[in-house]
């Protein structure tokens, strides 16, 4: 095993052979903060409080969702510092011996989120530009094409410079959200935390959790780094700090945000507004009518973060199924010079160009269902790699079976919700999606049946050399 205070080579810890690592701790975290912290808290605020019903519970659903994604972070954290590689749940299922669902994940990944997410991204800048310019919806998609080129280019080409523009971007848009969350604890109005429920919202515990399952996409993305856990310098030091760091950076954010929000206005206010970062800040003294002009500009540095986030990591799970065998060879490769998988990056990104000039605003819900499953699936196979030779994390989380425990049920509860909620989308995404993944999972299998086998004889020589 590689010394904790040394910068591990790929070779050296049986991960990728040609992307380098190049990334400090700043660059791990930002990713995780960078992509977290996006479009989402924008309007989830106002959902959960219509959901969660009063003050007290909105303010309690960050609290604890952002609390169960401890345990998350954690299982991940393990599984990174044991197999320190680009792709993250394609690598464990993997060692799991479920080579189904590591081809799923990246299956799902290209065809269900990632390249719809840059365009959904891509198109919410330019939407937020245009509140200031009044640009045509054509113009808006114009934009957006040129940002995802530009954003492609910087990570593909420089990624060196590419990291360093997204610890900025990053800096810059956390330090107002932290100023927006100090000036309105500042001026709330005590009143307005005892304000009657939302109408029509649930009561009791049922209004708590189906509040705090509103909360999961605002603190969605907290894991990205493990994507390119391959490219992170020292990652048995610099991850398990990154992912801690991310999950009690955003939770202490969320929770102070949503403590402002419903603190400087009425909840019914706040739940019926399409805009409650902005409705809840026209009550401070100084700001009122220019709040929404504060909202837009600080939303075009949040998603423009998010979008470069995205575009910087994602490419690494198709990358890391090529690189498998189960994706196309030709993905798999890495430019000799920029040392990055560009021509995962460009299939990517042309797909997600694509993606703007469609109506995709439902797209990513139907597929909801099958991405929670798959994380719970992820979280499973700590059970059964902690078994194996060569399974030796640096870094184990506390009552390592209950953790595990405590990643899964609440992932499972939101499967049920998220059913309860849409079930028909859901199915026929769900169906359509592995229905679509088989034919092609036994095409990559015979296909490149000659890099599933030098890659299946090259972990066993690694598993029984650290067996003895």
């Amino acid at each position: 095993m590689a010394d904790n205070n040394t910068n591990v080579t790929p070779q050296a810890t049986g991960g990728e052979k040609e992307l380098t690592r190049r990334l400090g701790l700043m660059s791990a975290i930002v990713l995780g903060v960078g992509t977290t912290v996006g479009s989402g808290i924008f309007t989830s605020v106002g959902e959960v409080a219509g959901t969660a019903g009063t003050p007290i519970f909105t303010i309690l659903a960050f609290l604890i969702g952002g609390l169960i994604m401890i345990p998350q972070n954690l299982c991940y954290t393990e599984l990174m510092t044991a197999y320190p590689e680009d792709g993250l749940f394609i690598v464990y299922f993997r060692e799991a011996g479920w080579n189904f669902l590591s081809f799923f994940g990246g299956w799902s990944c290209f065809w269900a989120t990632d390249p719809v997410g840059i365009a959904i991204m891509a198109i919410a800048v330019g939407n937020y530009l245009a509140y200031f310019t009044g640009w045509t919806t054509m113009t808006v998609r114009i934009v957006s094409v040129v940002l995802i080129v530009l954003f492609t280019a910087l990570h593909m080409i420089k990624m060196d410079a590419g990291a360093k523009f997204q610890n900025v971007i990053t800096s810059i848009k956390i330090v107002p959200f932290i100023l927006l969350v100090i000036v309105g604890l500042f001026c709330v109005s005590g009143g307005n935390f005892s304000a009657a429920a939302v109408e029509g919202s649930n009561s009791g515990a049922m209004a708590l959790i189906l509040g705090i399952a509103a909360t999961t996409w605002s603190y969605d993305g907290m894991q990205t780094c493990g994507t390119m856990a391959g490219e992170i310098k020292n990652p048995h030091r610099n991850l398990p700090i990154a992912l801690i760091g991310t999950v009690i950076l955003c939770t202490l954010l969320y929770t102070g945000l949503s403590t402002a929000a419903t603190g400087l206005c009425d909840i019914s206010i706040l739940a019926a507004s399409d805009a409650p970062i902005a409705t809840a800040f026209e009550y401070v003294p100084f700001i009122g009518k220019s709040a929404g002009t504060i909202a837009a500009v600080l939303a075009i540095i949040v998603v423009t973060g998010s979008l470069s986030s995205l575009i910087m990591f994602q490419a690494r799970v198709e990358y890391k199924a090529a690189t498998e065998g189960f994706w196309w060879k030709s993905w798999s490769t890495v430019h000799p010079v920029w040392k990055t998988p560009y021509v995962s990056m460009l299939w990517q990104s042309g797909f997600a160009i694509i993606f703007v000039f469609f109506d995709i605003s439902t797209l990513l819900g139907y597929f909801t269902l099958i991405c929670l499953i798959r994380n719970i699936l992820c979280f499973c196979t700590w059970f059964k790699v902690r078994h194996k030779s060569n399974y030796h994390p640096t870094w184990k989380m506390p009552v390592g079976p209950l953790m595990a425990v405590l990643a899964i049920v609440p992932s499972c509860i939101l499967v049920v919700t998220t059913f309860i909620d849409s079930p028909v989308f859901g199915t026929v995404a769900a169906i359509a999606a592995i229905g679509s993944a088989i034919p092609f999972y036994f095409y990559f299998k015979k296909a490149n049946a000659d890099i599933i086998e030098a890659k299946a004889a090259e972990r066993a020589a690694a598993e029984q050399l650290a067996a003895k």
